[in-house]
């Protein structure tokens, strides 16, 4: 939900597996803006898990005490709740009770009223889109390779090296 910060908490010996409890996740404090808030006075705390190697995505642990306020998802989050429970209230009026082992998606954009009575501690896979440049250009790419190229990219020259292909 925030900025769950930039360091790993733990020592990662190969940056493509990184493996280890929630509980190992040390988390710093990630204050919700106060003009958020609309009672109590939740405090929240978060940490790194993992990022991806290109920096589009990352794995974070949050969790805040009771309280309700509004938030905006900067990125793309999808949210596996870990412990506690929370009310969700979208924009449109839709809501929620998200518990313990619940998955919930949130849209780039998408602002929601979280009420927590308790305490909630969360999975967060967030997902940095990339700009519509970046994603028009890999369009065109595509466009190309299936076009001009299409048997030398074709799973029958590539193997299994095609399914981790960008485009």
């Amino acid at each position: 939900m925030s900025s769950f910060g930039t360091s790993v908490a733990f020592q990662a010996e190969d940056p493509q597996f990184i493996a280890a409890p929630p509980e190992d996740v040390v988390l710093d404090d990630a204050p919700i803006n106060p003009e958020w808030i609309v009672s109590g006075n939740p405090v929240a705390r978060a940490g790194l898990h993992s990022p991806s190697i290109d920096g589009k995505a990352s794995t974070n642990i949050w969790e805040c005490t009771a309280g309700s306020f509004w938030w905006t998802f900067h990125n793309e989050e999808t949210v596996v709740i870990l412990q506690g429970s929370v009310r969700v209230t979208s924009q449109s009026g839709a809501n929620r009770t998200l518990n313990a082992g619940d998955i919930a998606y949130f849209a780039k954009d998408t602002k929601a009223l979280w009420e927590i009575d308790d305490y909630l501690r969360k999975i967060a896979f967030v997902r940095h889109p990339y700009s519509r440049q970046v994603m028009a250009l890999r369009n065109i790419l595509g466009k190309m390779k299936r076009r001009i190229l299409p048997e030398a990219f074709s799973p029958k020259v590539l193997g299994s090296l095609g399914a981790i292909l960008p485009l």
